[in-house]
């Protein structure tokens, strides 16, 4: 028992924390004998109505020892709307509670890994959901406090009550207020909104493959990404009882998300990008750069604003679609974000901020790591489209088209971009493809990248897509697969400790890959109507029109002998959704280009297009590429 006191007051006390100088907190306690309890915090909002403040469940399991020495422990903390409807992980784990209401279940290995560390770990029920009162908010100002106020309840600013409707207090007397929040999807969308408040005593946030902006989860400048909006993902989560009190709530999401694409002040609330400049804590950011549920312009703008502001951070990149880091690297995810916590939480200098700051997943389970990024180095190279040989197959260089040169396409709702990249090197009227020359050298491309366009149009509606295709053959992860990229086998590896009633074993994974002939590897789409701004206008057939498409965030290596490929189309075929007419377009190629983040920028392009290749893929045909995934319905955790 004395060497147990001693670790806990190594692990647990600030001296501690100094001369634990690249040490690890190791599980000196019991999981078993963990203290499992509930309360319910005060929000301070009635957002249901029924006269009474509304309060969120906090279902918590932290190590007995400490309290029972007064040692206090920081949290690590997950707000979800999940715990009850739908499930957390691979494996859609829901919480379960004994004869007294006490949480027996925690998804996921969070609580069964790092409570017996010394941590407590706290998963929160957003308003709405399961037993908490209020109404769902779709990332609104009703979510984000729901759980705000749970951190400031663990930093003595709020109240808890023992019950839901009781009056007797509970205390957070146990903590030190130090909190850490992690989720997946909506979950770390949560983490995304309560660090954009600058609440104290968030220390950090591990937000993967999380919404920045609501906006752009549900619309591409005005192009719509789903045919439902907020008001159905409410109803799809909201417990019964919310169901029964939140028509107006829900009225109000209904009235704020007009199907136009319009920017409104709903999205305005729902922007966390806006509020980079708040953050306090540290963020380490996890996404696929396949994830085409929640599209990774959410991550790249996100990180972008939380660089301009100086935040600390972190990044993961995989390969995957909308897949958690447990599930596609386990065996480094699990001790990267252990000592990730045991810095920013319990203070320990184990040297995790002074690592490269980026993790990218080049192959199949193969990565690569930077020390800032983008990498140093990485500039803005400007390439233009040019006509080519046959309609509609064109060149991509740094020389402007001459004035007058012109590409026209029809909108065919049916194909997507992987048709497109299959016939790119053909003629075909639902396209305009823009190629390289096969490289002599690699091309990196790291960030964020623009296109824009100036398009005249056929009928007084159009949505635009465009897409940068490697083209040559690989084999990546299937992310249009069932599993985005991972197969889930039978067999169960172990991260914590376990009871009868929560296992820390959970289903081993492998990677799901397709050899391909071509990768689409960025993405961006707009409605012409947006083309002065945040509200759609009907077009004018016939006239012309600029608009930039924001391209989604990535990390490529378009290697030697490949081939880049700039597409531009109409409808991306379950990527989009059509606009009201069938227009055709025609691109005016001496106003249209593409800004792309390149290592070397614009001279790396130029040495890679002017050297001659030791080996070239082969021209045509393309035909095999991944399918994406056909996401019917708007569910940010559904894959």
């Amino acid at each position: 028992m004395a060497a147990v006191a001693a670790l806990t007051a190594l692990f647990l006390s600030p001296a501690g924390a100094q001369a634990a100088r690249g040490r690890e907190s190791t599980p000196v306690y019991s999981y078993e004998n963990a203290i499992r309890e509930s309360v319910w915090v005060d929000t301070r909002l009635d957002a249901d109505g029924d006269g009474r403040g509304d309060r969120v469940a906090v279902d918590i399991v932290r190590p007995r020892e400490p309290a029972s020495q007064g040692r206090k422990v920081p949290v690590i903390m997950d707000a979800s709307p999940y715990y009850s409807c739908c499930g957390r992980g691979n494996e859609h784990q829901l919480k379960t509670y004994d004869a007294q209401g006490h949480v027996v279940q925690m998804p996921l290995f969070y609580d069964n890994y790092f409570v017996p560390r010394g941590y407590a770990f706290v998963g929160v029920d957003l308003a709405g959901t399961n037993r908490s009162d209020g109404c769902v908010d779709i990332g609104g100002p009703s979510d984000i406090q729901s759980a705000k106020a749970v951190v400031d309840w663990l930093n003595g600013r709020a109240r808890a009550y023992t019950t839901r409707t009781g009056d007797q207090r509970a205390s957070a007397g146990w903590t030190n207020g130090r909190t850490g929040m992690i989720g997946k999807s909506w979950d770390g969308t949560i983490a995304n909104g309560v660090a954009a408040t600058g609440v104290e005593g968030l220390k950090t946030i591990v937000p993967i493959s999380a919404i920045s902006s609501w906006y752009d989860y549900y619309f591409a400048k005005g192009a719509p990404l789903y045919d439902s909006g907020p008001d159905w993902l409410s109803h799809a989560v909201e417990s019964p009882d919310a169901q029964a009190h939140c028509a107006a709530v829900q009225q109000r999401l209904v009235d704020g998300a007009p199907r136009t694409g319009d920017w409104t002040p709903l999205w305005s609330g729902r922007d966390y990008v806006a509020g980079a400049g708040n953050v306090e804590a540290s963020v380490f950011v996890v996404h696929g750069m396949q994830d085409l549920n929640v599209r990774t312009k959410n991550f790249g703008q996100w990180w972008d604003a939380l660089a301009a502001h100086g935040v600390e951070r972190k990044i993961w990149l995989s390969q995957t679609g909308h897949v958690d880091p447990f599930d596609y690297r386990r065996a480094d995810w699990v001790p990267t974000l252990h000592k990730w916590f045991d810095h920013y939480l319990l203070g320990y200098d184990n040297g995790i901020e002074r690592e490269p700051m980026a993790d990218v997943e080049r192959h199949p389970d193969q990565w690569t790591t930077d020390r800032t990024w983008p990498p140093a180095g990485t500039r803005d190279a400007v390439l233009r489209p040019v006509t080519g040989s046959a309609p509609g197959v064109g060149g991509l260089g740094l020389n402007p088209a001459p004035a007058g040169a012109t590409e026209t396409f029809t909108d065919d709702p049916r194909l997507d971009e992987g048709s497109w990249s299959a016939a790119v090197d053909r003629s075909t009227p639902e396209k305009a493809g823009f190629v390289t020359q096969p490289l002599g050298a690699d091309l990196r491309l790291s960030g964020s990248s623009k296109v824009t366009v100036t398009a005249t149009p056929t009928t007084t509606s159009a949505h635009l897509s465009a897409v940068l295709v490697d083209l040559g053959p690989d084999t990546i992860r299937d992310y249009g697969g069932s599993g985005e990229g991972i197969l889930t086998g039978t067999a169960r590896t172990c991260w914590g400790a376990s009871t009868a009633g929560d296992s820390a074993c959970f289903k081993v994974t492998s990677a799901d890959t397709k050899a391909v002939d071509h990768t689409v590897f960025s993405r961006g789409w707009a409605d012409l109507g947006n083309y002065a701004g945040d509200t759609g206008q009907p077009l004018t057939p016939g006239k012309p029109y600029t608009i930039t498409l924001d391209l989604h965030a990535t990390d490529h290596v378009v290697p030697a002998g490949h081939r880049l490929a700039l597409i531009v189309a109409g409808t991306d075929k379950d990527l989009i959704d059509p606009p009201a007419s069938r227009p055709t377009l025609t691109l005016d190629l001496a106003r249209t280009s593409a800004k792309l983040p390149l290592l070397g920028g614009t001279r790396a392009f130029w040495r890679a297009t002017s050297t001659t290749p030791h080996h070239s893929a082969p021209k045509v045909p393309h035909p095999v590429g991944v399918e994406a995934p056909h996401l019917l319905r708007p569910v940010p955790e559904a894959r």
